[in-house]
């Protein structure tokens, strides 16, 4: 049972936010809290039996020989530690975010249903039922993106529909097929589909349509068209479509499509592998010299996060250990940076009305503690030794370097250098003159503040502590050992 609760208590949550609706709203955020709290803590107690040896597994018969089920391993447990504890930290945020804004209940209800979901793609023990909780983050993602019910938010959300329900169909059709030939393939490090080796043609048509299937939710280019569009929801939804959940379920379904259902041998020697790796790379580029040229604070970091999913993406396409771990690894650092940047430009359109570059004159002196977190995740996204987007980048390019890719290398290297290209003048702009002056009293909203100083810090904690036993650098290197053939790189 206790392997479904990273699940049901969000659930629980939404529902009963559902229920309590506009009356109540000191009781919802109290419940809500609550239930965020206890999801971490149940993750936690994952986490340790897992280190342990201990792998629960959970299952619901849904027909035949196929079962909607959850398992504990590590790889998904990375990813249900920073939902979780992002959705705990995220809520503060929101709680004063939205203070004033109306329909709160159905915000924090399908908020809530997203975590849900998105515990569900983390824990999910076979593509099919991955694919159940993938649509379900979708279907309850959208209400989230048109929130303010404007022309502009619901036009985006029907292009974000029209992609994720294209993907999901996609995804669906691999699903099928792979079931036709090989029957239920549980995942399994190194690969499930020992027998069908043989059906290459086959095997090739089915993992591109279940790449392109995830890549929509990466946003690998062309594939990447929802995203900027989507970041007129508002900033805690930004938040989550970025750093939590939602385009975070897409690059972990390729990091498990490939570790765990195909197989690095497999994927490599099929082509495939290759293939996916020539797209990310073309997105890492093509996606930061397009943030070089935008002036809106939110749409620079939308393409900066299809260059960084790209990174986790190449990492993992590139089938060797140190690339994988790194893939693995950048996941979680990534969710931190990123989720730290949005914070401050919900904070900055929330308090000061800004949302463009043009617009930051002074911002620096306005609100110090809030542009001096955004710095440390700029620098910490660009691989600035000892911030933890250096530690993982460090692993993928030294993957790349195991994996005999020179070029993935200079992928990076250059991507690095895109990085501080588009963040840099983001600081410059808030630390020229303009029209905001010194503060008065507290720079913001307490309930904004601290969980950006909150995420920020971690961005210097998760560096410092990269080698030690449980930090997401050595989780990562030991959860893709198996796929390898258990040993850690």
């Amino acid at each position: 049972m206790m392997i479904w609760l990273p699940v049901l208590l969000p659930a629980i949550a939404a529902l009963s936010t559902f229920l309590l609706g506009e009356r109540r709203p000191r009781a919802r955020n109290t419940l809500n809290l609550i239930a965020a709290a206890a999801s971490v803590g149940t993750v936690v107690v994952l986490v340790i039996r897992a280190y342990g040896g201990e792998v629960a597994v959970g299952a619901i018969p849904m027909m035949s020989d196929l079962d909607l089920g959850v398992h504990s391993d590590l790889t998904g447990l990375l990813f249900s530690t920073v939902a979780t504890v992002l959705w705990m930290i995220t809520l503060v945020y929101a709680i004063g975010y939205m203070e004033h804004a109306a329909d709160q209940a159905r915000f924090f209800g399908f908020f809530a249903l997203c975590i849900a979901a998105a515990n569900g793609v983390a824990l999910a023990t076979d593509p099919v039922s991955l694919f159940v909780f993938y649509e379900i983050l979708t279907l309850t993602t959208y209400p989230l993106v048109v929130h303010s019910g404007t022309p502009e938010a619901l036009a985006a959300g029907r292009k974000y529909l029209l992609y994720a329900l294209t993907g999901g169909t996609l995804l669906l059709l691999g699903n099928a097929w792979l079931y036709a030939l090989a029957g239920p393939t549980p995942f399994t490090p190194g690969g499930a589909l020992a027998g069908v080796e043989t059906h290459t043609t086959a095997l090739r048509a089915i993992f591109f349509l279940m790449a392109a299937g995830f890549g929509v939710k990466a946003a690998i280019m062309p594939l990447h068209g929802w995203l900027p569009g989507a970041m007129v929801a508002p900033a805690p939804v930004s938040s989550l479509l970025h750093a939590v959940a939602v385009v975070k379920a897409g690059v972990f379904g390729i990091i498990r499509l490939i570790n765990e259902l195909y197989g690095p041998a497999l994927a490599s020697s099929l082509g495939v592998a290759q293939v996916l790796a020539a797209f990310a790379a073309a997105s890492i580029i093509v996606a930061s010299v397009i943030a070089l040229r935008q002036d809106d604070l939110k749409k620079r970091l939308a393409y900066s996060t299809v260059a960084q999913l790209s990174y986790i993406t190449l990492g993992v396409a590139l089938c060797s250990p140190l690339a994988a771990a790194g893939a693995l690894a950048h996941l979680a650092h990534h969710a931190f940076m990123k989720i730290t940047m949005f914070f401050t430009a919900g904070s900055l359109a929330e308090t000061l009305h800004v949302k463009k570059l043009s617009e930051m004159g002074g911002v620096a002196r306005r609100m110090p503690v809030t542009m001096g977190s955004f710095a440390v995740a700029a620098f910490a996204l660009a691989g600035i030794p000892p911030l933890a987007g250096f530690a993982s980048k460090w692993l993928l390019g030294s993957g790349s370097v195991e994996a005999g890719a020179s070029w993935a290398l200079i992928v990076y290297v250059a991507a690095g250098a895109l990085a501080m290209g588009y963040m840099v003048p983001i600081l410059l702009a808030a630390m020229r003159p303009g029209d905001h002056g010194a503060p008065e009293g507290v720079e913001s909203d307490p309930r904004m503040l601290w969980p950006i100083v909150i995420v920020a810090a971690m961005s210097i904690v998760l560096g410092l502590t990269a080698g030690l036993p449980g930090s997401p650098v050595h989780w990562a290197l030991t959860a893709v050992a198996p796929a390898f053939g258990g040993v850690t790189p």
